[in-house]
């Protein structure tokens, strides 16, 4: 058996997309293929899923009257909106590195057969696997807000007395009547003492819900609106070495942004490495010699990935990362032997050989 790096080899219509997106096939050696099997190695990338909170704040038409009129100061004087990140999941996945392509060149009549994502990435040898599912990716979902109200919409419970009106004090004073009667009659209502009472339970929920509402919408007027939704947005990242990067902007006018885009302030991905791959080594604590025409996997490095914004820390982990590593590779004769043959499974996300054992092979 031989195996040689390839630096330049047309695979048939593989694309290198995200785990999530692909299926498995197992490959096996004949007079097509040449008794050729090519696999290539992963690099690891990052899907980095953003959640973040984006509150609207709407001032009533007459919040300078609440204090006298329904008692509060607690009001919202200006329209505003904001946007905070509150959550930040990263997950590591793999993609087939084109310059990290080989061939196992086999003979005529051997059993062996290696098991490759759609992209050519290698999984397993002698043995067929499943790709994990990948389900990071995420949608915006916005926030239960119940009976939304409008910042108008007191204007649907006013009067033509309301409408002539041309001072803001005596408009304030008419709502917070209106106000106090809808309340009363609310009480009435669950006390019972209403002069027109609804004549089931259903009648009477409707009535207290449509009491509810006008109450919500007359409020509003004066202490404004505050309406929250959650906004997820899903990002790739390729760490290549140390240092860091703008990955997007948070802008608190139109949210997510480009890094490009100085609206919004940054959040940056920082990657440094805490641990190189190494190469094996034996008992007398020397580098191990890679086996002649051997089968080539990942032994991956460490990095501490770190996303941040505004001096706070929004995500602190390390995470084995193939391209920070090293290549080594597993005797060919483990696999093709007539007696006693081995299966290997690897990692998919950085090539690391998981598991090496004996499948029974004749």
């Amino acid at each position: 058996m031989k195996t040689i790096k390839i630096l330049a080899l047309t695979m048939c219509a593989l694309a290198s997309t995200g785990l999530n997106a692909q299926q498995t096939k197992v490959l096996t050696a004949d007079k097509h293929n040449e008794y050729g099997l090519v696999y290539t190695l992963p690099r690891t990338n990052l899907e980095i899923e953003v959640t973040a909170k984006r509150t609207v704040r709407t001032a009533g038409p007459y919040y300078q009257y609440a204090k006298k009129f329904i008692g509060t100061d607690k009001v919202i004087k200006e329209d505003s909106e904001s946007w905070v990140i509150t959550d930040v999941k990263v997950k590591p996945y793999g993609v087939a590195d084109d310059s990290e392509r080989y061939v196992m060149q086999l003979k005529s009549g051997a059993l062996t057969s290696i098991c490759v994502a759609e992209d050519g990435m290698l999984l397993a040898i002698n043995k067929e696997v499943s790709l994990p599912k990948n389900n990071l990716r995420g949608k915006g979902k916005e926030s239960e807000q119940g009976d939304k109200v409008l910042i108008n919409e007191y204007l649907q419970y006013v009067d033509e007395d309301f409408i002539a009106s041309q001072s803001s004090a005596k408009r304030a004073q008419m709502l917070a009547e209106n106000l106090m009667e809808i309340r009363d009659a609310k009480i009435s209502l669950t006390r019972g003492t209403a002069e027109t009472m609804p004549t089931d339970g259903k009648q009477l929920e409707l009535m207290l819900n449509s009491l509810s509402h006008q109450e919500a919408a007359l409020t509003a007027a004066f202490i404004g609106i505050e309406e929250s939704e959650t906004v997820t947005r899903t990002y790739t990242f390729e760490p290549t070495g140390d240092g860091r990067n703008v990955l997007f902007r948070l802008s608190d006018f139109s949210g997510f942004v480009g890094a490009d885009d100085y609206s919004g302030d940054p959040v940056y991905i920082n990657v440094t490495t805490t641990r190189k791959g190494e190469l094996p080594v034996d008992a007398k604590g020397e580098e191990k010699k890679l086996p002649k025409d051997a089968v080539i996997y990942n032994i991956p490095g460490a990095a501490k990935v770190t996303i941040t914004t505004l001096g706070k820390t929004l995500y602190d982990k390390e995470l084995e990362l193939a391209q920070f590593g090293v290549k080594f590779g597993l005797a060919p004769t483990l696999f093709s032997a007539k007696k006693n043959r081995s299966f290997a499974e690897f990692n998919p996300v950085t090539g690391a050989l998981v598991e090496i054992g004996e499948d029974g092979g004749e």
